[in-house]
Order: structure tokens, then C-alpha cells, then sequence
């Protein structure tokens, strides 16, 4: 009887070691592959990153190039990230690591892209202005008003772009003043300052945006021959602000209109 309790209690010991052993190598086993899973993804990141040297031209290789990165989906972050900040990188690359880090962070990235707005590429300035308004970020506070101020004249009509398409009429005055903004005329073949096109934009998204306190200037410019070459502009936005329809494409029965119209204007 002993001796039947003693392999009994030989048996339950070797069970239990056989168990824990068991365990033991099952956690092992975990570790490594989590630890191979972890090195195969850094192997992947750095793969992608040197794919991001390259300036690519050809549209098939930069196709090929974001279906890579969304295939790492979220750990490519890290990577888009390092591209972006890093100068070694072509523009090229800089500016589609920007569009995607928007596109699989989604909102999450704006704090980050709103950061860009500051930097000293035009390049990074103007991606981040482009991908916000994809997100549909429209909290940019002041960091917008300097981007209307940009020394790149593309980085202020993105910037104006962002504004018309999301309707952001908190910044009305600050589109109104880039009519007085010196960096949105040059001079022309006589010396003498002329209007860039985004003036026309800018005159457009006053409409769009429904300034009020614009009216009245408007009505007198429409009728001033010294701005013929925005008339139709000018036009645009009075009927937009106004909530009146000017007659016909014909200058001279538009003019008449608003002068009859600026009579009874408020």
C-alpha cells in the first residue's frame, strides 16, 4: 500500500514539473515571437525609411511607396514622422509622408501638422495647410492668420483656400486686410503696382465668407475705372454679401445696377 502511494506521489511530482516546464516553454516561445515580431516591424521601418530617400518621379513607384506604409499602418507613424522633420529627405517625400501621416492619424494628427504651419520649408507649410483641410480642421486659431501673412504667396492662398471651403468666417477682417498687403501686389512692366491674382481670391472669399463691413467699399470700387481688371470679382462677392442678383454679363448694366443699389444700401 505504500508503495502504491509512494508512484503515486512520484507520478503527481513529475506531473507538475512536466506542467510548469510546459508553461515555461510556452512563455518562452511567446517572448520570442513577440520579440521577432518586434524586430521584423524595426526591420520594416528602416526599410521604409530609406525607401523615403528616394525623390520619386515616377507616379507607379509612389503608389507603391504608400501602400507600404499603410501596410504598416500605425508603427509607419514613427517613421512619417522622422521624414518630415528630417532635411536629408527630398521634398517630394517630406510632402507625402505629411498627406499620409494625416490619413492614418486622422484629427489626431492636426496638433502636429498646426506645428508645421511654423516651419521653414514652404514645402512642409503648404502640405500641412492641404492636409488639414482634407481632415476638415477648422480649430486653427492663430496660427491661420500668420499663414494668410506667409512670405510664400502658394502658402496664402492655401491658406485662403482652407478658409472659403470650411467656411471659417471668424477670419473675415484677416482676409479683408490682405486687400492692403503689399506682398499680394508686384510692379509691373511700368514700375507701378498691380494686383497678383490672389487679390481676385481674396475678393471672392469676401463674398463667400459674406463680410458685411465690406460692402461698402465694394460698391465704390465696382464703379471705379482704375479696377476694371477685378470688376467681375467685385461683382461676385456684392451679389454674395448683398443677397442681390446683378443683371446680365454686361459691365456697363452691372455698374448701373449697384449705383441705383448703393443708394438704398444700408
Amino acid at each position: 500500500m505504500n508503495s502504491r502511494k509512494c508512484l503515486d506521489n512520484k507520478k503527481t511530482t513529475f506531473f507538475s514539473y512536466f506542467l510548469k516546464l510546459s508553461v515555461l516553454f510556452f512563455i518562452l516561445n511567446i517572448h520570442g515571437l513577440n520579440s521577432a515580431i518586434r524586430n521584423n516591424s524595426s526591420l520594416k521601418s528602416l526599410e521604409l525609411l530609406e525607401k523615403f530617400k528616394k525623390d520619386y518621379k515616377n507616379q507607379n513607384d509612389l503608389v507603391k511607396l504608400k501602400k507600404d506604409v499603410f501596410t504598416l499602418g500605425g508603427k509607419a507613424v514613427p517613421t512619417l514622422i522622422k521624414v518630415m522633420k528630417g532635411q536629408k529627405y527630398p521634398d517630394r517625400s517630406r510632402w507625402t509622408a505629411t498627406f499620409l501621416l494625416g490619413r492614418i492619424m486622422g484629427k489626431k494628427s492636426s496638433p502636429f501638422l498646426l506645428k508645421f504651419l511654423n516651419h521653414p520649408n514652404w514645402v512642409l507649410r503648404l502640405a500641412s495647410l492641404k492636409t488639414l483641410l482634407i481632415l476638415k480642421e477648422n480649430n486653427l486659431g492663430q496660427v491661420l492668420k500668420k499663414s494668410l501673412k506667409d512670405k510664400s504667396l502658394l502658402v496664402r492662398s492655401q491658406a485662403l483656400e482652407n478658409i472659403k471651403r470650411l467656411n471659417l468666417k471668424e477670419y473675415s477682417r484677416d482676409v479683408w486686410e490682405m486687400l492692403f498687403d503689399e506682398r499680394n501686389y508686384h510692379k509691373g512692366k511700368n514700375k507701378k503696382r498691380k494686383r497678383s491674382q490672389i487679390i481676385k481670391k481674396v475678393i471672392k472669399v469676401l463674398g463667400e465668407l459674406q463680410f458685411k463691413k465690406a460692402l461698402r467699399p465694394l460698391l465704390s470700387i465696382v464703379q471705379n475705372e482704375k479696377y476694371k481688371d477685378i470688376f467681375y470679382e467685385v461683382d461676385y462677392s456684392l451679389q454674395k454679401i448683398s443677397g442681390e442678383k446683378s443683371p446680365s454679363k454686361n459691365r456697363a448694366k452691372k455698374m448701373y445696377f449697384w449705383k441705383v443699389f448703393s443708394r438704398t444700401a444700408n
